[in-house]
């Protein structure tokens, strides 16, 4: 995607005081410097430690202080912890808990045990933007929790990003709220996001954005195609938790492609194209790979949006492989097929979104577009009031053709709550809405209606 945003030519009327020449700055300088921040060294010395576990199987040790799942997951709450001291105490740091009975991949009860961390936010501290990797680990046999699986890509790398992105930007406050967590039964059938989720909504965290990262590593794929310039995110169109009412006014009024987790991706995606050297994003319509699962998924299913960071060019035999060679060839998930400095990347792409999420006003609500039969479209939308938006510098109005990918027009309408553009048929494009900081810090674009809602 290109970088510019241009203006069509059109006549655009505000209902309101504001006037363009008083938009904020385009980019946010600081993340910059975020981006400068993250050591492909740290990433690395991380996934060596994960790694050195021997397995991180979800049934594997929980009492050893040396090998297995609770000495990994152990070593993560210590080390978020040693990020908090290093930010005088800015994190709260806890274990989220649940135990799973009788599943295929869980043959008795099990406790499965995430490891989490709150930034809490300035002024809006339960407003939240969640980064998320995996602690376990698994080989051929879902259910052998004694062999050695160093789990190196396969999730370390992610886990690893999400420890880099929390020493990152510990350093650093924001208005909203950031979580960093990591969570655990993902290889037994995406536990520890059942219960992560569960646990958000029965305590009031207003998460607006889950990014997954899963596989942050991997630069040479089975496809003999080596590539360390673009990563994938996977993104649903339509929400998980539609009621049969949205779908049919989604039918009447679009919205197939638009749902909060696949304004996250084209955020993701803008993003990178604007923070990030030599990365480019490739937006996948598809909740995850092809018949495939990832974490980002139960929090989707409870309707927290949520997409899947992840390389592009997978190596099959580097993911739930027994240790082995067989006539030469390599098989298992070990230190030499991760690139520390993609990793470095994709951990980047992570922090620069958050810190835009964070540090900008409350996510547009309420969003409506009206404009049948006649030759204007206005939308509306409620304004933020309050200290919540003390730091609310404005709103940008979004359209596009339906058909495009990404968002190519806008215009920057200062504090108002209704803007009108004139000789835009309403039928011919999508429109959306985001808020915007005194810092330029923007929210993800907000799709008109239930399909786009992100909720209070």
């Amino acid at each position: 995607m290109r970088k510019t945003i241009s203006t069509i030519a059109a006549i655009c009327v505000l209902s309101g005081a504001a006037t363009a020449q008083h938009a904020p700055p385009s980019e946010v300088l600081a993340i910059h410097q975020y981006v400068a921040d993250v050591s492909a060294d740290r990433l690395e010395e991380d996934v060596r430690t994960l790694a050195g576990f021997g397995t991180r199987h979800t049934l594997s040790d929980t009492q050893s202080e040396t090998r297995g799942i609770g000495a990994a997951r152990r070593w993560i709450y210590d080390e978020f912890n040693r990020i908090s001291q290093a930010c005088g105490g800015c994190l709260e740091v806890m274990y989220v808990s649940g135990t799973t009975f009788s599943q295929p991949r869980i043959p008795e009860p099990t406790e499965i045990v995430n490891v989490i961390a709150i930034q809490r936010g300035r002024i809006d501290p339960d407003r939240m933007v969640m980064m998320s990797g995996d602690i376990d680990s698994r080989v051929s046999d879902a259910l052998d929790s004694t062999s050695d699986n160093p789990g190196a890509n396969d999730n370390a790398s992610g886990m690893a990003g999400v420890l880099e992105a929390a020493r990152v930007l510990s350093q650093h406050e924001f208005d909203g709220s950031i979580v960093y967590a990591g969570l655990s039964g993902e290889e037994q059938g995406l536990f520890g996001g059942r219960i992560v989720a569960t646990h958000a909504l029965e305590n009031g965290w207003r998460i607006k954005a889950v990014l997954n990262n899963d596989m942050i590593g991997n630069i040479s794929g089975i496809n003999g195609v080596t590539n360390n310039a673009t990563a994938r995110v996977f993104s649903e169109g339509t929400r998980a938790n539609e009621t049969l009412e949205e779908a049919r006014i989604r039918r009447f009024t679009g919205g197939e492609v638009d749902s909060p987790s696949r304004q996250i991706a084209r955020m993701v995606d803008r993003t990178a194209d604007q923070y990030i050297p030599n990365l480019d994003v490739m937006m996948i319509y598809r909740l995850d790979r092809f018949r495939r699962g990832g974490h980002h998924r139960p929090f989707n299913e409870a309707g927290i949006p949520g997409v899947r960071i992840m390389e592009t060019n997978e190596h099959y035999d580097r993911q739930h492989q027994d240790l082995r060679t067989e006539d030469g060839r390599a098989f298992g998930d070990t230190i030499d097929g991760v690139d520390f400095d993609y990793a470095r990347k994709l951990t980047a792409l992570n922090i620069a979104v958050m810190a835009q999420i964070a540090g900008a006003p409350p996510i547009p609500s309420n969003v409506e577009v009206t404009g049948a039969v006649q030759p204007s479209t206005t939308i509306r939308w409620d304004l933020a009031t309050g200290e919540a938006a003390e730091n609310l510098a404005g709103y940008r109005v979004w359209w596009r053709l339906t058909d495009a990918a990404q968002w190519t027009h806008s215009r920057f309408v200062g504090q108002v709550d209704t803007f009108t553009l004139e000789n835009i048929v309403i039928d011919n494009y999508y429109f959306g809405v985001s808020a915007v900081a005194l810092d330029g810090s923007e929210t993800p674009i907000v799709f008109p209606g239930p399909a786009g809602s992100f909720g209070e």
